[in-house]
């Protein structure tokens, strides 16, 4: 009797034995639980699921590549974007290239350009250097006047918020052509023009981001860890930089990824206008400018700067919307429910054939 009392208290389940592990653990059952994925990781996970968005991500790798080797790949050629070669170019025809596919050879890959007779293919790769770098440095501006001013406006009294929006509305309700259009015209021309117009597009262009980040904060500051480290004493910027920073990363990442592709069209149409980067610095922009008049004549000398132009934009825009989605859980489990539903349908109608 008492060996079936102690049986029964030590392997029955008494309230002295351990609760069994559920689970498929090790023998014995004193296996690690498996840590779980930290947010990075997540997010890799749900990025590699989207086929578009990492091609997207290998083409815009490949043309920051060619951005930063220009140098050497036109050492490699042999040319460089501002020598003209006039003896390339008819002058009795108006400048238009000698040759066959606008005067491409061994020495000039892509051809020479109508009147200049400059090499296309070097002014096509550095152009790629300052539409791509306008580009970064405008979304860096942005984000920095957007998430400091947004944050201020959140977190500041009623005052400073009600001042803050209603400057920020007025931003937003600017043409930015306009706006760009004017500033450019107004400065002198021994401003370096790239960095101008980085400059401009980004004063113009925070007020999406600032409201944003007012909004993120304004949820983010009522939760319970932001409330507990007020009252442990942590000042305003300390919670905003330990609390709240970490919680709207995902939205701004998400927009700073979409304005990218923007700020790149921005350039090209200043550039287009004649109020963007000046010659003879090349611009993929400045390039379509001149082009309008030899498309006929000389048409790789509208197509490839349009061709580069647009396969950099659809591959940001693609790039930045599988960032939104990989970053936005409630999107990710869309997808999986979606795609679940597409597996029942598709099995349902098997079984019913």
């Amino acid at each position: 009797m008492s060996e079936a009392l102690l049986a029964a208290e030590g392997g029955g389940g008494g309230r002295g034995a351990p609760a069994p592990r559920r689970g498929g653990g090790r023998a014995g059952g004193g296996g690690p639980r498996p840590r779980p994925a930290s947010g990075a990781r997540q997010f890799w996970r749900r990025l590699r699921t989207q086929r578009a968005a990492l091609v997207a991500a290998a083409v815009v790798a490949l043309l920051v590549l060619v951005a930063l080797a220009a140098p050497l790949l036109t050492a490699v050629e042999g040319q460089d974007p501002t020598t003209y070669h006039p003896s390339l170019v008819d002058s009795a025809r108006g400048g238009v290239p000698i040759g066959s596919l606008g005067g491409a050879s061994g020495d000039h890959w892509f051809g020479v350009e109508p009147q200049t007779g400059r090499d296309l293919f070097a002014r096509l790769v550095y152009g790629a250097r300052v539409s791509l770098g306008v580009a970064l440095a405008a979304t860096v501006v942005q984000v920095a006047i957007g998430i400091t001013l947004g944050v201020a406006a959140a977190l500041g009294k009623r005052w400073v918020d009600q001042l803050l929006s209603r400057f920020t509305d007025i931003i937003v309700a600017m043409p930015l052509m306009i706006m760009s259009l004017a500033l450019l015209a107004i400065v002198p021309s021994s401003f370096p023009r790239p960095v101008l117009v980085a400059l401009v597009i980004g004063l113009i262009g925070w007020g999406n981001i600032a409201r944003i980040v007012r909004a993120q904060t304004l949820t983010l500051k009522e939760l319970d860890h932001v409330s507990a480290a007020r009252l442990s004493g942590w000042g305003t910027w300390s919670i905003a930089r330990r609390e709240l920073l970490p919680g709207i990363a995902a939205p701004v990442i998400t927009y700073a990824a979409l304005l990218v592709p923007t700020n790149i069209t921005v350039e090209a149409a200043l550039s287009f206008l004649g109020v963007g980067v000046k010659p003879p610095t090349p611009s993929w922009g400045q390039m379509l400018t001149a082009a309008d008049v030899w498309y006929q004549a000389a048409p790789q000398y509208l197509l490839l700067p349009a061709g580069a132009l647009f396969v950099t934009v659809l591959a940001l825009t693609v790039l930045g919307d599988g960032v939104r989605t990989a970053l936005d859980p409630r999107a990710a489990s869309r997808l999986r429910i979606g795609t679940g539903r597409r597996r029942e349908s598709k099995a349902a109608e098997g079984g019913a054939a």
